[in-house]
């Protein structure tokens, strides 16, 4: 099991991959935020019984990750890491929707299953665009960029310094953890009882953190506004990406590319 300080690493990795130059880097926050609110609505719209309609969608992914020189290994494991959660959603379905609504060749297949394997492909593809989101812009972007959209100040704020010090509630978690594992001689101190004192512990040491944090930033001038270094500037460029994504999800959207592609080419044969 990875240990919270290596975990908060691999979450840091994002703001390292962010820090490259490439033209997906390059763009507008303002443009890559619009078009990625606009591939998930366009996803999560879908019937729940949908699933070739989706497929044409990994374009977008697949996109980013080849002009934005993103590790798609890096972005699989996240997936898969929070895989677990669209499971459980989805696999009661097929116990409860057991109406069956196509065949393949002989076998029977329920709307249940579609519509398991319908949540799973939303959940991979929504999750893949959000990662490419923060490991194209950075997550400072991504909070500029909703600033500059119009979201409250109070919520833009809040988000960034959930994130910022994030890391340090686990370096806090870490300190704890590896201090129990130097006291726990012969396995003694390890069991799920110690874990209540342990979640106290870290709260109380959370409150103390923030606390001088707070005073910190206090004494430097913190007036309740964050400041980011340089300006926004959306080209002719950043609204030709936001409108030409926009543009297809619509169009994908509205038909059934590979129902019509299968169509075109049974024809063809016949």
């Amino acid at each position: 099991m990875a240990s919270p300080g290596a975990s908060a690493l691999d979450i840091r990795y994002l703001d390292i991959i962010s820090s490259r130059d490439t033209c997906i880097h390059r763009a507008d926050p303002r443009a890559k935020l619009l078009a990625t609110l606009a591939y998930i609505v366009t996803v999560a719209s879908f019937d729940r019984y949908t699933v070739t309609g989706l497929v044409p969608f990994v374009i977008y992914p697949v996109v980013l990750v080849a002009l934005g020189g993103v590790p798609a290994a890096y972005l699989a494991r996240k997936v898969i890491l929070a895989a677990p959660f669209a499971f459980c959603i989805g696999i009661f379905n097929p116990l409860f929707d057991r109406a069956v609504l196509l065949h393949v060749g002989p076998v029977p297949i329920s709307g249940g299953w579609l519509s398991f394997v319908s949540i799973l492909l939303r959940f991979m593809l929504t999750v893949t665009a959000a990662l490419l989101l923060v490991a194209t812009t950075g997550f400072n972007g991504v909070c500029l960029a909703l600033e500059k959209l119009g979201a409250p100040k109070a919520f833009v704020v809040q988000l960034l310094f959930l994130y910022r010090y994030l890391f340090v509630l686990v370096d806090e978690a870490t300190r704890l953890t590896r201090a129990r594992a130097l006291r726990a001689f012969d396995g003694r101190g390890m069991g799920i009882r110690v874990f209540g004192s342990l979640a106290g512990q870290l709260l109380l040491r959370s409150m103390d953190r923030a606390r001088r944090i707070h005073l910190a930033m206090l004494c430097r001038g913190f007036d309740g506004e964050v400041r980011h270094a340089g300006s926004l500037r959306f080209s002719a460029g950043d609204l030709a990406y936001t409108l030409g994504w926009s543009a297809l999800f619509a169009l994908l959207r509205t038909y059934d590319v590979p129902q019509i592609a299968g169509r075109l080419v049974v024809g063809l044969a016949g």
